[in-house]
């Protein structure tokens, strides 16, 4: 028997129970140390063509551009009663705080979490049924690709917000490969999640693992590619509704 656990008249009925120490958990330093400064874009010139020759004079000014570095402890505000509520939620579960909690962002006033894709449903779980969490309202999810953020292209983004909280307002972030664009869906645990990967998937290209009927929403069926990528081109391709035709240019409106 350990001594967290041993009986207390074993040493007095007076005597206060062992506990053990509990190791610090430091949910704002982030998995990997890539993290901290991560570059989603590098622009030079002054708008950051690089399809066209620059005329600004500005043609040897680089940018780079970072999301948001983990935070640091107190985060402020009730962020930090959710942080740890959730991280005790997890630790009941089974699942180190630091497997699922990729880095706890404050920006503008806004609490972010990046979650490991692998352990989506572990954390929205829980944000939703523990009482002193309860976000449960799910507002939909968006899907952002960053074409230089290597091995972590595809983003997708979801904002809760918890009505018996006073509308508190959260927003997860998780992130996945291009080359693996694959994350678990949430509509077992938020149904009405249901079109909001359904569209994320058809003009995104995320798979949504375990939805029920990840079909198109915006295309045809038949439509190939995602056309909000970033890689997607924006003219030159064939139409692809059946049965269209273009006009001539001189049969096509004007609107002199």
């Amino acid at each position: 028997m350990s001594e967290n656990t041993a009986p207390a008249d074993a040493a007095g009925e007076d005597a206060a129970p062992v506990v053990a120490p509990v190791p610090e958990v430091v949910p704002g330093t982030p998995v990997r140390p890539e993290l901290v400064a991560e570059v989603v874009a590098t622009r030079t010139g002054q708008f950051g063509a690089a399809d066209a020759g620059d005329t600004t004079g500005y043609g040897r000014h680089r940018t780079v551009v970072t999301l948001a570095p983990a935070a640091t402890r107190p985060y402020g505000s009730w962020f930090d009663e959710v942080v740890d509520a959730l991280i005790e939620d997890l630790a009941a579960c089974g699942v180190e705080a630091a497997e699922a909690i990729e880095k706890v962002v404050v920006e503008h006033g806004e609490l972010t979490l990046f979650i490991a894709r692998e352990h989506l449903l572990d954390v929205v779980r829980p944000l939703r049924d523990d009482q002193d969490l309860r976000f449960e309202l799910c507002l939909g999810v968006d899907g952002v690709h960053y074409p230089d953020d290597v091995g972590r292209e595809l983003h997708a983004c979801y904002a809760l917000m918890s009505l018996t909280h006073g509308g508190r307002a959260l927003r997860l972030e998780v992130a996945c490969p291009q080359a693996d664009p694959h994350m678990p869906s949430i509509v077992p645990v938020y149904p009405g999640n249901d079109w909001h990967e359904r569209e994320t998937w058809d003009l995104m290209g995320i798979v949504f693992d375990g939805h029920p009927n990840l079909t198109r929403s915006a295309m045809p069926d038949d439509w190939v590619g995602h056309p909000q990528r970033k890689d997607y081109p924006l003219g030159g391709i064939d139409i692809q509704y059946k049965g269209a035709t273009v006009p001539a240019p001189d049969h096509r409106r004007t609107y002199n």
